[in-house]
């Protein structure tokens, strides 16, 4: 075991924070989660435009980095083969990026829209099912996926072009912060960036634990208990534990690419044997219904809510600036790790790659799942919103799948899919936070290193479930995400100045793909430091005979 190449500093300041805010938590649940709920109403209440405006910038920034000189620099040695093929790249990126979060609210979230929809509309109204229909598809679209990626830009360039073999988000920021990321500074950004990253895991868990613990009582009889969900929540961590201690080739990408057929095959069943015209045109709709508004969504609020004569519904509080703000939390820890995987591809194909491979598979989830349940309410087939109403969302989704032909078979392929994505977001999270809490990562962290993070991160949502407040620790998280915001714009700016500086010095490209010279570039640095140098020189020669 190697104790050199650990950042203790890192290493015991997130352990601290996160022990700081859970045990509190769990010794005073109920004033704990007052103040945190306060918290975050104020935030989402009085910067959820901040959010806004960040989510379209970051959209923008990724669309210009594409067409730009920077996004043809290759991630890696000029003559160097991309490290993972497409198919599985694209499932490794998604796997982690969504989870088992997305079999959730691609099921269920239409139905929170049905009832209270956007733009002051009356629920259960015909506008409100058209909405229903579109806003998910939004919310988990190319802002989200644009938010996740900026991260990733600085990372990899450091990474794989300037070769400095650390994955931390302080180091993806030097170039603004200079030497002070040397300093405690650069611990806390890391730190910060830790806490995020497990308080968004137990959210992870909060969703998908109790949607598989549903699954299994509908497949054994069992009834859905404390220990049945612990079980699960163990069972999950051993395989995403195994998963990261064999390694990002063996592991991860296996577990992915499993993952990712089985999508496939969940979703082509719905889509044929389901109400296949409706699915379709619903979707086409609802694609065409997002692009024409757009704007309209990406920079709807409710100024004037709480003036007399205004009714304030909050669903921009409740939805759209807490999903951006739950994208903020998570975005270091998925640009990390697409940095990782991009081994070989160039900015553009990294940027626009994640964008469009992310966007599809929420629009296939959202289109196919989410109107496969919104067709049996509105036919009567089955009163989805009236179940989830008494019997929650977890319920709800299994009975959805229930409708389906061959139901036992589907609800078991829908349980082993919800475990394996479950798995493949932690097995990702493991790796990234070891990767942090490394001096260096050659190729890949420590096994123990990975190990100890794996079992982290299920020991405190673990915890927290027994006292039935996950949900504070999600908030929690997110509240204390909100530093994260200015962060993701120093790793923009970051990005923009080192890769920029270094086009300048370098002689050696020619488009669409831009190789840069390491060595080239280090002997300009050089030849520079002693221009300047000699001129300084010169200066004072000046000054003394002068004197």
């Amino acid at each position: 075991m190697n104790k050199n190449l650990i950042d203790w500093p890192t290493f015991i300041g997130a352990l601290v924070l996160l022990l700081a805010v859970s045990v509190p938590l769990a010794v005073f649940p109920e004033a704990g989660k007052a103040v945190v709920n306060v918290a975050n109403d104020f935030m989402t209440g009085n910067f959820g435009v901040l959010y806004l405006i960040f989510g379209l910038a970051a959209f923008a920034f990724l669309i210009y980095v594409g067409f730009s000189k920077n996004g043809h620099i290759k991630l890696g040695d000029k003559n160097e083969e991309r490290e993972f093929g497409t198919f599985s790249w694209a499932a490794m990126l998604f796997s982690a990026g969504i989870g088992s979060s997305i079999l959730y609210w691609a099921m269920i979230e239409w139905a929170s829209y049905y009832q209270g929809p956007p733009f002051d509309l009356q629920g259960e109204s015909n506008a409100a099912i058209q909405w229903a229909a579109s806003y998910g598809i939004f919310h988990w679209g190319p802002i989200a996926w644009a938010i996740y990626t900026l991260p990733a830009l600085p990372i990899a360039y450091f990474y794989y072009v300037r070769k400095k073999p650390v994955l931390k988000i302080s180091e993806a920021v030097r170039p603004v912060l200079g030497k002070l990321v040397d300093s405690p500074l650069g611990n806390i950004v890391d730190i910060l960036f830790m806490f995020g990253l497990m308080g968004g895991a137990g959210t992870t868990l909060a969703l998908g634990t109790p949607m598989i613990a549903q699954g299994v009582h509908d497949i054994t009889g069992l009834p859905v208990t404390m220990t049945m969900k612990a079980v699960i929540m163990l069972l999950c961590t051993v395989i995403f534990a195994i998963s990261a201690y064999s390694g990002l080739r063996r592991g991860i990408k296996m577990l992915s690419d499993v993952n990712l057929w089985l999508a496939v095959f969940l979703l082509a069943f719905t889509f044929v044997l389901g109400p296949t015209l409706f699915i379709s045109e619903t979707t086409f709709t609802s694609l065409g219904r997002i692009l024409n508004n757009f704007f309209k969504m990406a920079t709807w609020l409710e100024p004037f809510a709480g003036i007399e004569g205004f009714r304030s519904t909050r669903f921009p509080e409740a939805w759209t600036v807490f999903y951006w703000a739950w994208w903020v939390v998570y975005a270091p820890f998925v640009g990390l790790f697409v940095a990782r995987i991009s081994r070989g591809r160039t900015i553009q194909e990294m940027a626009f790659g994640t964008i469009v491979y992310g966007t599809l598979g929420s629009i296939l989830f959202f289109g196919i799942m989410g109107n496969f349940g919104l067709h049996l309410q509105l036919t009567g087939s089955f009163d989805v919103v009236g179940f989830m109403n008494e019997n929650g969302a977890p319920a709800a989704i299994i009975a959805i799948i229930n409708q389906l032909p061959l139901a036992g078979f589907m609800v078991v392929v829908f349980t082993v899919l919800a475990i394996i994505f479950l798995a493949t977001t932690f097995d990702s999270s493991s790796f990234i936070l070891s990767s942090v809490v490394q001096k260096e990562v050659q190729s890949e962290p420590l096994r123990w290193n990975r190990l100890f993070w794996a079992f982290t991160l299920c020991l405190m949502p673990l915890v927290l479930m027994f006292i039935g407040d996950l949900q504070t620790l999600q908030t929690a998280s997110i509240v204390a995400g909100f530093p994260v915001l200015f962060i993701m714009v120093l790793l923009a700016w970051s990005f923009m100045k080192a890769s920029s500086e270094d086009l300048r010095a370098s002689k050696e490209y020619e488009p669409p793909t831009i190789h840069i010279n390491r060595r080239e570039i280090m002997q300009h640095v050089k030849n520079r430091e002693k221009r300047r140098s000699a001129m300084e020189s010169a200066d004072q020669d000046t000054d003394d005979s002068d004197r």
